[in-house]
């Protein structure tokens, strides 16, 4: 993703290591951060075509999240971290995590903390490739691509089982155990990276067409309302920090308008209809049931002390039923305090996207936050080791600044010659100035 050619120098002037990428990136990295989000797929959903213990599930991505946390110690062996209000905060919600725990709850807590602090750790040791460029977007395309054509391959080898009509018909992973809104949320997240690194030149119309497009056909047919507002809305912003210096994003800009407009017209009773799903009106205005649950959490009672660090780390869940909002899912189980750093993490992104000039690192940077951002009011993981967490952190490192480089150096061995004009030779320069005196 360098704008440098691939083999070329590094600051000091030598040749790059072996797999190593221009400006000093392993490849390796991109490795750590697709096994961080291997971690995060998860083990619960519809049953698979082919029965796995769960327990042989939890087993891989764990395992996936210590693979990860030993490749970047490995690759970071002097522990050379940046500085990241981002982490900062992440860490202080980790010290908080942990005090609720160890108070509240039990040893289902303290492990969901332990993989928190994994995870984070992680981020801190990757950190010192965050500069402001695009290492870590291709990586985080392929891995959900990735992932996405094991639930293509799931529909394709059974569709029953792939869209179930325990989930009203919507696309799950028939492969690997994935939920309509996991597939939404992949799928909205990798078209609209893609998207924007179409439009600043980064990728060919063609490969980004192989994603874009079958994206599009799982993203419709997972039938994820929050996903589909989400890219939508997150593309506008983003489009919008570069109408100002790119021509091909005031044309797509003016085509999104143009179609948008269309369909509003001429498909309002459609898209009223896919975006109902078969529910009734009242239905909908409770977002599908969940308003109940919300009502039920925010009254029960509740001590001081839950009230501001919250029961300890759980399954997202309220007297067996899911919240599905991160923000009361944090607030049950990290307190006002947690919703105050997790409100803190998304401001601070937003307000440093905001100060950064127009380029295309910040406007995948608007598009991550203003997609967890909307998505965080109706799923949930902004509080957790989770898939959302490392959106951000993605964001994170695109609005880094730019680490500063040396001047290339001389390789040793070889001298620099200087020819002045009427000179027969090259003089070295430990000429002395008395060689340059004209008689």
């Amino acid at each position: 993703m360098d704008d440098r050619p691939w083999g070329g120098p590094d600051a000091t002037g030598a040749p790059p290591a072996a797999g190593t990428r221009p400006g000093g990136t392993p490849k390796l990295v991109g490795t750590a951060w697709a096994l961080l989000a291997l971690n995060t797929f998860g083990s619960a959903g519809q049953k698979t075509i082919i029965t796995l213990p769960r327990s042989l599930m939890q087993m891989a991505t764990m395992g996936a999240l210590v693979a990860a946390f030993l490749l970047a110690v490995v690759l970071n062996p002097r522990l050379r971290i940046r500085p990241s209000a981002f982490l900062l905060l992440l860490t202080l919600l980790l010290v908080e995590s942990m005090i609720s725990s160890v108070r509240m709850a039990g040893p289902g807590s303290l492990f969901r903390c332990a993989r928190l602090a994994l995870f984070i750790a992680t981020l801190w040791l990757l950190s010192r490739w965050w500069d402001g460029s695009l290492t870590f977007v291709r990586s985080h395309i392929r891995i959900y691509f990735a992932v996405l054509l094991t639930a293509a391959a799931g529909l394709v080898i059974s569709p029953g089982a792939a869209m179930p009509a325990s989930y009203q018909g919507r696309l799950v992973g028939a492969l690997w155990p994935l939920t309509p809104p996991q597939i939404g949320q992949y799928t909205a997240v990798i078209i609209g990276l893609t998207v924007l690194l179409v439009l600043g030149r980064r990728t060919t119309k063609a490969g980004a067409a192989l994603i874009i497009v079958p994206s599009l056909v799982l993203l419709a047919l997972s039938h994820t309302r929050t996903a589909t507002l989400g890219l939508l809305v997150g593309l506008v912003l983003a489009v919008l920090s570069l109408v100002l210096t790119s021509a091909a994003a005031r044309r797509f800009f003016t085509w999104v308008v143009l179609c948008a407009t269309v369909a509003a017209v001429g498909f309002s009773s459609a898209l009223q209809a896919w975006f109902l799903r078969g529910q009734s009106q009242q239905n909908f205005a409770s977002f599908t049931g969940r308003a109940k649950v919300w009502h039920a959490l925010l009254s029960a009672p509740r001590s001081t002390s839950q009230q501001l660090f919250g029961i300890g780390l759980g399954d997202k869940s309220f007297e067996g039923l899911p919240i599905d909002s991160s923000w009361l899912a944090v607030y049950n189980e990290q307190g006002l305090i947690g919703d105050v750093l997790v409100a803190a993490l998304v401001l601070v992104l937003g307000g440093v996207a905001l100060l950064r000039p127009p380029s295309l690192p910040r406007a995948c940077a608007i598009f991550l936050i203003s997609y967890c951002a909307i998505s965080s009011y109706t799923e949930v993981g902004l509080g957790d080791a989770s898939a959302y967490l490392l959106h951000l952190a993605l964001a994170a490192s695109l609005l880094a600044a730019p680490t500063e480089t040396a001047p290339p150096r001389t390789p040793p061995g070889r001298r620099r010659h200087l020819r002045l004009p009427g000179m027969r030779g090259p003089m070295s320069p430990a000429t002395s100035s008395r060689d340059l005196e004209v008689a």
